[in-house]
């Protein structure tokens, strides 16, 4: 009985853990993030088409700022993320993406077609595969 009862408290304390380590990773990415480079398919954008953008990260919720504003919600699962599209052109549209956040830099790869996650950050040869990588705007 011992043996279970250590196993259960075990497998709790792990899933714990792994549910916090979720939520650090969910608000280190909250704030307003600038792309510095974004591709498509494999194709590069150049910067300038998307100088004047930014992405607005709050808890659970999104702002993506252009020459059009969408709104909408994320869904954290590891290192996956489901955006949802509640205003603007992508309104009722559900994107899968994976995400990373290292050495200061947020990117998202994102499956257009919102059917599976990527497996990797690579979109050549894959058109429906965007990539977009952002840094955090420092405080004015």
């Amino acid at each position: 009985m011992n043996k279970k009862l250590a196993l259960v408290l075990s497998i709790m304390s792990i899933s714990l853990c792994a549910a916090a380590q979720l939520k650090t990773s969910a608000s280190e990415i909250d704030g307003v993030w600038i792309p510095i480079r974004q591709e498509l398919g494999g194709t590069e954008f150049p910067p300038e088409g998307f100088a004047k953008h930014k992405l607005v990260i709050n808890d659970t919720s999104f702002t993506y700022l252009s020459e059009n504003t969408e709104k909408g919600a994320l869904k954290f699962n590891g290192h996956k993320l489901d955006i949802y599209g509640r205003e603007g052109i992508n309104k009722g549209r559900h994107f899968a993406t994976i995400y990373k956040y290292e050495k200061g830099l947020l990117t998202i790869c994102y499956n257009l077609q919102g059917d599976s996650y990527p497996e990797t950050f690579e979109t050549e040869g894959k058109s429906n595969f965007f990539i977009s990588v952002f840094k955090k705007e420092e405080p004015k």
